[in-house]
């Protein structure tokens, strides 16, 4: 038997199997095919509404942390250092 028949025959049982599972769900359309990813949103989906809160005060955003221009300093200057290091490590 050539490969190429063995192939139509699981072609052909595989569309048996798909009417006989289409039969036996209910509906006539074939099974959807499963992707890689994230499911697509369904768009009839019921919406979950949030409770209603009594006013309730949202806290504040935090603040953003600024360097000063010291703290920067220092920072460049360990970093230099640390390279320095691992370049007289990599030669010996």
């Amino acid at each position: 038997m050539a490969i190429s028949d063995i192939l139509a025959s699981i072609d052909r049982d595989i569309a048996q199997l798909q009417q006989a599972r289409a039969l036996l769900s209910g509906g006539n359309a074939p099974a959807a095919k499963r992707t890689a990813g994230r499911p697509k949103k369904e768009v009839n989906a019921p919406r979950k509404t949030a409770p209603v809160a009594l006013a309730v005060a949202k806290p504040a955003k935090k603040k953003k942390r600024n360097l000063s221009p010291e703290g920067r300093k220092r920072i460049a200057e360990a970093v230099k250092k640390r390279w320095a290091a691992q370049k007289a490590a990599g030669t010996e």
